[in-house]
């Protein structure tokens, strides 16, 4: 196995073709710098560098190493430098993506250049991408407080039952149900099932489905318009709804998620 202790001395005698200018790098005397490099040769049980009087020459081997540690230390060097360039992941849910997250967004760019990549999923598969460092931050409404994962409550949302003509919120399971997935809130809302349900992840067609008279739906209030023309109803076993911003517990948040969370905390709706 690769002793990796000495890969910086070994790398910088290859890059040099030098001990000396090593060991002046390193900080270190010369013949430290051979110590290391023989003891590195010893742990891959394999010679690297042919030794001579006038200059350092590299085994086969030698070479091959070198140009895979000078590009792991590149690509290492990359992961940890704050640059405009890198991305940021946000994982959120459909209903905020459609509205609230739109305006956001407009806000953000008028003095950022950081590029977004914007993933919609569920809460449980927003949580589960977060714990695998798949995304930065997540926007959801369950409040996530764990040895990995802190959250932060941005606001209350406000559901509705909508629907085009009048109907009694007190008996839903009479009418066609368009849901988002199966723990959809209006499965809360109803103590008995529909026997008429259309299911469509796009909170979007939910709402044009209901402004066309196909069926009822349950809706945050921040994804309906003036021009919608829709009647809204609650009942007493809707679930209160609040949003939540989600992140790993960093000791230090980098500085390229707490620029975009300090923009989300001044669009709290």
């Amino acid at each position: 196995m690769i002793d990796y202790r000495y890969l910086k001395a070994f790398l910088l005698t290859a890059e040099y073709k030098s001990f000396s200018k090593a060991a002046k790098k390193l900080n270190i005397a010369q013949s430290a710098v051979s110590r290391q490099i023989k003891l590195l040769e010893e742990s891959l049980k394999i010679e690297l560098i042919i030794r001579s009087s006038k200059k350092v020459l590299l085994t086969k081997k030698g070479e091959e190493l070198f140009r895979a540690v000078h590009k792991f230390e590149k690509v290492t060097a990359d992961i940890f430098i704050e640059d405009e360039s890198r991305e940021i992941s946000i994982g959120l849910l459909h209903g905020l993506l459609e509205n609230w997250f739109n305006k956001l967004i407009i806000d953000f760019y008028k003095k950022n250049s950081r590029n977004i990549r914007v993933h919609v999923d569920t809460p449980e598969h927003l949580k589960q991408m977060l714990a695998e460092g798949k995304l930065d931050i997540i926007l959801t409404n369950e409040n996530i407080q764990s040895e990995i994962i802190s959250s932060l409550k941005l606001f209350d949302e406000k559901l509705s039952i909508i629907s085009k003509e009048e109907i009694d919120p007190q008996k839903l399971n009479d009418y066609r149900w368009v849901v988002y997935h199966s723990s959809d809130n209006m499965y809360k809302a109803s103590k008995k099932v529909s026997d008429q349900i259309i299911t469509v992840d796009s909170i979007t067609t939910i709402k044009n489905l209901v402004k066309h008279g196909v069926g009822i739906a349950v809706v945050p209030d921040h994804i309906l318009e003036k021009g919608d023309n829709v009647k809204k109803y609650t009942n007493k076993h809707l679930p209160k709804s609040e949003i939540f911003l989600g992140t790993l517990n960093y000791q230090q948040l980098p500085k390229y998620i707490s620029t975009f969370i300090e923009q989300i905390k001044g669009h709290r709706a």
